[in-house]
């Protein structure tokens, strides 16, 4: 099976096994590794998790015309947001140590505290569990994640823009 002549559907699912191969490794990392997420690590999760779905919708409806735009903006409406996370986390884990945030409540707090406009101020603001580095083959979990939001947003754009193959 040539990878190259895919169709849209077999794109999109192979997307939506990667989204939920991604979000399987980090539960795993979560539960044998002991690398729990910081509120950072929870948010590139959904950004997965938006990406997961509407992968999986636009595999399982597979249209053939222009309505193939509207799956492939809710991928990049999750990958934008994954990069954008992503993004921060990194930026924050690249602080001298002098200037990393102290570290702040944690999210499931947060969440029955503060409304959420305000959880997000503060999870952007970051913390200083956010700060702490667990390389993965040399990278850290951000630099991973932002690289697999890229790829999987190329992806859905080539699946899209591409001409219609036979089923």
């Amino acid at each position: 099976m040539n990878p190259f002549r895919w169709s849209y559907r077999v794109i999109f699912f192979t997307g939506f096994l990667v989204c939920v191969g991604l979000l399987g490794f980090a539960l795993f990392a979560e539960k044998y590794w002991h690398l729990f997420p910081c509120p950072l690590c929870i948010f590139q999760r959904v950004g997965f998790i938006v990406m997961a779905v509407f992968f999986l919708l636009g595999a399982l409806h597979a249209p053939r015309s222009g309505t193939r735009w509207i799956y492939t903006g809710g991928v990049l409406l999750g990958a934008l947001f994954g990069m954008v996370v992503a993004g921060r986390h990194l930026w924050i884990q690249s602080l001298p140590a002098d200037q990393i945030p102290s570290c702040g409540p944690p999210l499931d707090y947060m969440f029955s505290a503060f409304p959420f406009a305000r959880v997000l101020q503060l999870v952007f603001t970051g913390s200083g569990e956010c700060a702490t580095v667990e390389p993965i083959l040399g990278l850290p979990m951000p630099a991973w994640t932002l690289l697999w939001f890229v790829v999987l947003a190329v992806l859905a754009i080539v699946a899209t823009r591409r001409r219609q193959v036979q089923q």
